[in-house]
């Protein structure tokens, strides 16, 4: 796969203390330089923020800290938005761990490379509130200060951050208030790689990428969505990794270690994971397991073993239903130069339609059921001959579909 980071930014940050030139240097050379602070500006804002009724972004900017170096080689820095409701800023609040006592700041997961017009919203921060208080109807406070501050880093190819600064801190006065948290979606990880879907290494969902699975009775977490996920398919040895999200950089990532068998959570510099021989192979996450590793860490969270089972072949899979008159409407294969188990179509459909999958051309195969709505879609575990799926909200949609394990996956366009 192909080297993220360029040599002039892996040079930059191999140090970034205050850098000072020998005798014999001149003017002109390069000057590393470590700035020590930079400043949040206040937002246009008067009297309290309702966190209920504020449907319009709160918008933050910051001034550009001076570079960490200048003349031929800008380093970039990372952004990350800090939130107490203390002030403090000396514990801050996970949402994958059992025990918070004491956590007085929250990190929002998004990041950022300019200062320029960054939206928080209302209804997240409240929603972080709630997770990092556990506030009931009757404790939930009626005004809350909010102190703000803004860290900036550089972080190397495996993530290390180098000259961290803060912001000076800004206090916004808020009125959150109290709802049902709706249980966290299940964390899903992405198969991308030489064995996986087209072999590209790209991000394009089906196309290059293949998501993991959730397990028909398992159980997630309510807040972080954790438990085990699967997938089951043909991997062929060319190599694969896992990625947690596919627009964070590969800050989030799993390779090979030393030899097949060792997994290496977040190191940058892991191998692909090469499976010693070519077939079907059942991949098994547990992302609870996974969280407990550090970065560059071994973890024993994913296994990849040789599949028991056995798998028909099958040369086409269709959508039919209502919106069709229950003919088909081919699907395309993920995988086109192996074995493929995984098929994709993106489709418009109106509320109420009804759908099902099945072998192109013969109903011998099909799968059904009854959604499990999450928060960009739907998902099933697919059941032969069961009930049609109904769409419940009008719109486009991507279906994923495994013909080993019958689990369907509708995310929303």
């Amino acid at each position: 796969m192909k080297t993220i980071f360029k040599s002039t930014i892996l040079l930059a940050v191999a140090g970034l203390s205050l850098f000072t030139s020998c005798k014999d240097d001149n003017e002109s050379n390069p000057t590393l330089t470590q700035p020590t602070t930079f400043v949040l500006n206040e937002p246009s804002i008067n009297g309290t923020i309702d966190l209920e009724k504020t449907t319009a972004p709160i918008v933050l900017t910051w001034s550009q800290p001076t570079p960490y170096n200048n003349f031929n080689a800008p380093v970039v820095p990372t952004y990350w938005v800090e939130i107490s409701p203390t002030g403090q800023f000396s514990q801050a609040f996970d949402a994958n761990a059992e025990d918070n006592t004491g956590a007085d700041y929250f990190v929002l997961n998004e990041t950022f490379s300019s200062g320029k017009n960054v939206q928080l919203s209302p209804e997240s921060l409240n929603l972080t509130l709630l997770q990092m208080f556990g506030w009931t109807e009757e404790t939930v406070p009626a005004a809350l200060p909010l102190s703000i501050r803004v860290k900036s880093a550089v972080r190397d190819a495996s993530f290390n951050e180098y000259g961290v600064i803060y912001s000076n801190i800004i206090t916004l006065m808020t009125a959150p208030y109290y709802k049902v948290l709706k249980p966290a979606d299940p964390e899903i990880w992405w198969l991308i790689g030489s064995d996986i879907a087209d072999g590209s290494w790209g991000s394009d969902i089906a196309k290059c990428v293949i998501p993991m699975q959730t397990i028909e009775d398992e159980k997630y977490d309510s807040k972080a969505g954790q438990g085990k996920t699967q997938w089951i398919g043909y991997l062929g040895g060319g190599g694969f990794k896992l990625r947690g999200a596919l627009d964070d950089g590969w800050a989030a990532q799993i390779g090979q270690g030393a030899a097949f068998g060792t997994f290496v959570k977040n190191d940058g510099g892991s191998g692909d994971i090469k499976v010693p021989a070519a077939g079907l192979y059942k991949i098994t996450l547990n992302t609870a397991e996974l969280a407990k590793a550090g970065d560059k860490e071994e973890t024993t969270a994913l296994t990849v073993e040789p599949y028991d089972g056995t798998a028909k072949v099958y040369s086409g899979m269709a959508i039919s239903g209502s919106f069709n008159g229950w003919g088909d409407t081919e699907m395309t294969p993920c995988s086109t130069g192996w074995e493929n188990h995984d098929w994709y179509i993106v489709h418009d459909f109106a509320a109420g339609d009804e759908v099902k999958i099945k072998e192109a051309g013969s109903w011998d195969f099909n799968k059904g059921g009854i959604f499990v709505d999450y928060s960009a879609g739907m998902y099933v575990y697919g059941v032969s001959n069961g009930p049609n799926l109904v769409i419940a909200e009008t719109g486009s949609y991507m279906i994923l579909f495994n013909d080993i394990t019958g689990y369907i996956r509708f995310i929303k366009q």
